[in-house]
């Protein structure tokens, strides 16, 4: 089985989409595919088709999305006689389970890259690093799920994929830093500092990459702009390590130089 998450639900069995068209069937599966091979409760899928609004035929109905769902899944098992839908989607005590492996998850993927480029960066192997992040950034094909109605358990999911897909972001653009590309970030940079304009690590990127390029007075001009929309925003100054930044560069500190002995991050 084939199971991609991150953008709008794949779920494919030899090729065949096992994806129901009606969305709290769809629902279900996309709980039980972001859980793939583990055991997903009844009471967990009841509240993300029902939230706190659940009928009292809530048992009755969600075991008959199960059995729609099992119905593509036959459909696409025609021509495989030894596996039947039962043994892909499984009838546990208390709930059921999506049997993936040894399919495949980008979500799991993901994952997998995401640990595999922090083991690298943590060791100093900013080329292994860069490359592993990079990789797993490009599993995704859009906002996690964008095509499912999100419920309360899948919200929260999704909130922390995302979050996870920013923090690869921002350690592939810190090792690609520390390789000294910074001017090759700077236009990425400029944009992801304007879609996210209160994302201090962002900012402080570009701030870097912009100040390596030989422009410090436009890396000045990010901090500024940073500052101006957190006061108005938030009525916050910027973070002591942004101002830490601002100082380096104002001083021209030789510490924010990318040198062949020693490649400094960003201040702590």
């Amino acid at each position: 089985m084939e199971v991609g998450l991150l953008g709008p639900l794949v779920v494919e069995e030899q090729g065949m989409s096992v994806v129901p068209s009606a969305h709290k069937p769809r629902k279900v599966l996309a709980l039980l595919a972001l859980h793939a091979d583990r055991i997903v409760t009844v009471p967990m899928l009841m509240e993300e088709v029902w939230g706190d609004s659940a009928p009292r035929s809530a048992a009755t109905t969600l075991q008959t999305y199960i059995l729609q769902v099992r119905r593509m899944i036959e459909a696409a098992l025609h021509n495989d006689p030894d596996r039947q839908a039962k043994d892909v989607l499984v009838t546990h005590h208390g709930g059921y389970l999506l049997e993936v492996q040894p399919g495949w998850s980008d979500v799991m993927e993901f994952n997998r890259l995401v640990e595999a480029g922090r083991r690298a960066f943590e060791l100093g192997d900013d080329r292994s690093a860069s490359h592993l992040m990079g990789r797993a950034l490009e599993l995704w094909r859009g906002a996690a799920l964008v095509d499912i109605q999100l419920g309360r358990l899948l919200e929260l999911e999704v909130l922390g994929l995302e979050e996870t897909r920013m923090s690869a972001l921002e350690l592939r653009i810190e090792a690609d830093l520390r390789l000294g590309r910074h001017s090759e970030l700077i236009g990425e940079l400029r944009v992801l500092t304007a879609r996210h304009p209160m994302q201090e690590n962002l900012c402080m990127q570009l701030m870097l990459a912009l100040y390596r390029s030989g422009n410090g007075s436009r890396a000045l001009e990010v901090f500024h702009t940073l500052r101006k929309t957190l006061t108005e925003e938030l009525g916050i100054e910027p973070s002591a390590r942004v101002q830490r930044l601002q100082q380096a560069i104002l001083c021209g500190d030789p510490g924010l130089d990318v040198t062949p002995e020693s490649v400094k991050r960003l201040p702590v």
